[in-house]
């Protein structure tokens, strides 16, 4: 692409930051996905915005399906490539959205992995928690496991979570989520505790005069990223015997699925989790039938295989 096209990129991705207001998480997905687009309309020798036509952007799908990429993955691109193509077409640099019909091939959508109560137990077993007390950085894990699975956060939310956040008295939490917008969110009994231990001893990891404010902090008095939380999260499961990744957001699933499976309310589940289209929020419902349809396989006289 020539220096102009990569002038038109930078714009765009710049205008992104100041008008949308994206998470930095969100903007960097934007800034890949568009530079891959960018190597491919070099590998097709093709210099200038207006060369990408519809038949080119079928191409770049194409390719993207070839490398392994999902539809989700692939719709996410497309997207990103569409949005660009309005800005272009607003500032004058071409004359239509080529991307605007192009959909992406659908893939088969994933139930999402859940732990069982029983595995939740295991993974939080107060008894290991208290035998650790005096390590600040065990109390931390304690308290920021608890209010992922009491409250559903998701790792970037809870990365991001300040101070002034949080109101244990009311057991609340304000959350900021996808595009800004926030919700307010249950503190559960057991998180509140939790929260209070590692609130108490929480300065103990801040250097002299830091007036960092966020609520969970690295060995160094930082705010946490969302690295060292995986990271926390994977020892604390081995270390608890629990098989296969045990990741952030595996907690917000197990969440969401045990608050469906004991309310079946559907509305409040899509509300605590932040969730804009209620459909996102049915797949936990999914996943609620097929563990229904397994206690049957396994139970039903007549579901059972007779044996030979």
């Amino acid at each position: 692409m020539n220096p102009d096209a990569h002038a038109d990129l930078d714009r765009y991705l710049n205008q992104l930051v100041q008008q949308r207001q994206l998470s930095s998480h969100t903007h960097a997905a934007y800034r890949r996905d568009l530079h891959t687009l960018v190597a491919f309309c070099d590998q097709q020798q093709l210099s200038d915005w207006p060369a990408l036509n519809a038949h080119a952007v079928r191409a770049f799908a194409a390719s993207c399906h070839r490398q392994g990429l999902g539809g989700k993955s692939i719709q996410r691109r497309l997207s990103a490539v569409r949005g660009l193509f309005e800005y272009l077409l607003r500032e004058g640099r071409v004359g239509h959205n080529p991307a605007q019909d192009i959909r992406a091939p659908k893939s088969e959508r994933k139930l999402p992995t859940v732990l069982d109560v029983d595995q939740m137990e295991r993974l939080l077993d107060a008894d290991v928690f208290d035998a650790a007390a005096h390590d600040v950085l065990a109390v931390r894990d304690r308290a920021l496991m608890e209010l992922l699975y009491s409250s559903g956060l998701r790792l970037a939310e809870l990365t991001g979570l300040d101070l002034p956040a949080l109101d244990l008295a009311g057991g609340l939490v304000t959350v900021t989520g996808k595009g800004r917008k926030t919700r307010l969110v249950p503190v559960g009994r057991k998180a509140q505790a939790a929260l209070r231990a590692w609130l108490a001893i929480r300065a103990d990891l801040l250097p002299p005069g830091s007036a960092e404010l966020a609520v969970f902090l690295s060995r160094n008095g930082l705010r946490l990223s969302p690295r060292a939380v995986q990271l926390r999260l994977d020892v604390w499961a081995r270390r608890q015997g629990l098989d296969g990744h045990v990741h952030p957001h595996r907690l917000r699933h197990s969440f969401a699925s045990h608050l469906l499976e004991s309310s079946g309310d559907l509305r409040a589940v899509q509300e605590l989790l932040g969730h804009a289209d209620i459909s996102t929020t049915q797949i936990y419902t999914h996943l609620d039938f097929q563990r229904l349809a397994e206690v049957y396989d396994r139970a039903h006289p007549r579901a059972k295989r007779r044996s030979k």
